[in-house]
């Protein structure tokens, strides 16, 4: 059965795409929950009117994402965290760690973003990756320090 997404379905697609599904996975859960509805001639229409939509607000907010990487880009964040010695850190620098010292600057940026291999557990400058948006990434700089 051909159906037409109206919302972004993980694994199948994206909002105004038409894919082909088995008639009961359509009927019993895509078309009742409202992610899909039946491809008719006038449902074509709606959805190139609706990915069409999709498509200039993606633009807008990846216009707007790339002036925050390039302000992020030019930010230094400095953590303050009580080390011993070698300067091996008590505990460590995570992403939520990061995410909080950011929100008093005006930043708003999810933990699930801020890409870090592994928690920071030694004093120094790192350069973390932030996730703003599927194509765009910010390097951040981030100084641990001795409290």
């Amino acid at each position: 059965m051909k159906v037409i997404l109206i919302a972004d379905v993980e694994k199948l697609g994206s909002t105004g795409d038409i894919i082909t599904v088995k008639a009961g996975y359509a009927r019993n859960f895509l078309i009742p929950t409202k992610k899909a509805r039946p491809a008719t001639p006038g449902n074509v229409k709606l959805a190139e009117a609706i990915k069409k939509k999709k498509e200039l607000e993606l633009a807008k907010k990846k216009e707007e994402v790339l002036n925050l990487a390039n302000t992020l880009s030019n930010l230094s964040c400095t953590i303050n965290m009580a080390a011993g010695e070698e300067d091996k850190l008590f505990g460590s620098v995570t992403a939520d760690i990061i995410s909080k010292t950011l929100e008093p600057m005006g930043f708003h940026i999810d933990k699930k973003d801020i890409l870090l291999e592994e928690p920071i557990r030694k004093l120094g400058v790192y350069q973390v990756d932030v996730k703003l948006h599927p194509e765009v990434k910010a390097s951040l700089k981030i100084w641990v320090v001795k409290e």
